[in-house]
């Protein structure tokens, strides 16, 4: 039997109707089990609650039927510890530098302070900021206000980190760079990584497995297994088996996508 690191069953979300509009069924049911250790990514077409999938099984959102566990215990109410969450959004705070904001979580915390300079100093070397820690978001790229928004969450030590499509506002050669990063992250932490993404190719040359959702209400439609080696990189995106990955996705979302698509034209026309 396995015992996965975490799990989602039988899993639902609703969103109640607001001001006279109906409720929204975004999400499932859904059953998903996470293995320790594993990089895990869920593509999907728009809307199809990928980003709510996320927010229940971070703690933020409650569901509305089933159960989420991780390490044994269940995830209610609140972001357990050991689960760290990066969203796409510029989290950044503007006034803070590069050191304050990867420190502040710890101080947060209440994290001793010499035990919080040395996580910062090793987080901001290990994203590759050690030269701008003095420096403000505004005066860094955008690639690199994510890699301190990554460091900020990295500094907690999660061993379950989950990314929602962090490197959408990039663009496709800065994405395979940061995806490059993201495996180094994965690798050396030994973290569990659940990544949602709308990028085929991004999902198929970071992951282990790739779930594929249907259109709203989400459910899993397929789960791709990569067979992607652990020591892996962007150069994999040349490899004849890359294509078979992406071409498995793209047919298992095709009709999904021409549903959401619907689904958007007919609420635009209602």
């Amino acid at each position: 039997m396995t015992v996965f690191h975490a799990e989602l069953a039988g899993v639902a979300r609703t969103y109640p109707g607001v001001a006279g509009h109906p409720a929204v069924h975004a999400l499932g049911p859904v059953d998903l089990g996470l293995v320790r250790g594993e990089f895990f990514s869920v593509v999907g077409p728009s809307g199809c609650g990928k980003s709510t999938l996320l927010e229940v099984l971070a703690g933020l959102s409650p569901a509305s039927t089933g159960t989420i566990v991780f390490e044994g215990a269940p995830v209610a109410g609140a972001v357990p510890d050991g689960i760290g969450v990066v969203f796409q959004e510029d989290a950044s705070f503007p006034w803070l530098s590069v050191w304050d904001n990867v420190a502040f979580g710890l101080r947060r915390a209440g994290i001793e302070p010499g035990e919080t300079e040395r996580r910062v100093r090793e987080a901001i070397a290990f994203m590759g900021l050690k030269d701008f820690a003095h420096a403000y978001p505004a005066q860094l790229s955008g690639g690199m206000r994510q890699r301190v928004c990554i460091a900020r969450t990295l500094v907690l030590r999660p061993r379950l980190i989950l990314l929602d499509e962090p490197f959408g506002a990039l663009d496709a050669q800065t994405r395979l760079l940061m995806g490059d990063e993201l495996l180094r992250l994965w690798r050396e932490t030994g973290a569990t990584v659940l990544l949602i993404t709308h990028a085929l190719d991004e999902a198929a040359m970071l992951s282990d497995r790739v779930g594929a959702m249907s259109a709203r209400p989400g459910r899993f439609i397929d789960i791709v297994e990569t067979g992607w080696p652990r020591e892996r990189d962007s150069r994999i995106v040349a490899q004849s088996g890359f294509g078979k990955i992406t071409g498995r996705l793209w047919t298992s979302l095709r009709e999904e996508s021409l549903k959401a698509l619907g689904h958007a034209h007919g609420a635009a026309a209602g």
